[in-house]
């Protein structure tokens, strides 16, 4: 069965920078698994992932505009450090909550002070050429709830 809209997906991979360090691999653990066609993961990936079947393997680069976007300068802001949820000693680079009025947010420091941090709301990827080494492990059709929930649901269905 070919990826395409409506069919859930479960894949290995392996997230490489621009300068081919590694930042994360599923592989040794639990596979991703999303509902194509329903947002669930970045465009470019979704695009890459289409028409693939089953036991494809393959390495997809995908442009800052197709992953996490652009970074965006404006998005660098001074807080009160009372608004930030972290363990341990707050430093440059640390990745924390930051409490906003619809919830928290993942949030990267780039300076911190006594009282206030400097920090960047951008995706901490943003602006980031990326490349997945990607193994595809399954690919099903997906549930009716599934679909009206646009999500993919785990063994047993539901678990909101």
């Amino acid at each position: 069965m070919q990826i395409a809209a409506e069919t859930v997906v479960s894949f290995h991979y392996t997230l490489r920078d621009d300068s081919g360090k590694e930042l994360e691999s599923s592989r040794g653990g639990t596979p991703a698994v999303y509902l194509h066609g329903a947002r669930n993961i970045i465009p470019g990936m979704e695009a890459a992932m289409t028409g693939r079947v089953s036991g494809d393997s393959f390495s997809a680069t995908i442009m800052p505009e197709d992953a996490y976007g652009l970074r965006d300068s404006d998005r660098v802001q001074r807080v009160p450090i009372k608004h930030l949820a972290f363990n341990g000693k707050l430093a440059p680079g640390a990745v924390v909550q930051l409490s906003t009025s619809e919830g928290m947010r993942t949030v990267t420091v780039i300076k911190a002070g006594r009282h206030s941090a400097d920090i960047d709301t951008n995706h901490p990827l943003a602006g980031q050429t990326l490349t997945f080494d990607i193994e595809i492990l399954d690919v099903r059709n997906a549930s009716a709830e599934e679909l009206a929930h646009g999500h993919v649901h785990g063994p047993g269905g539901h678990h909101h």
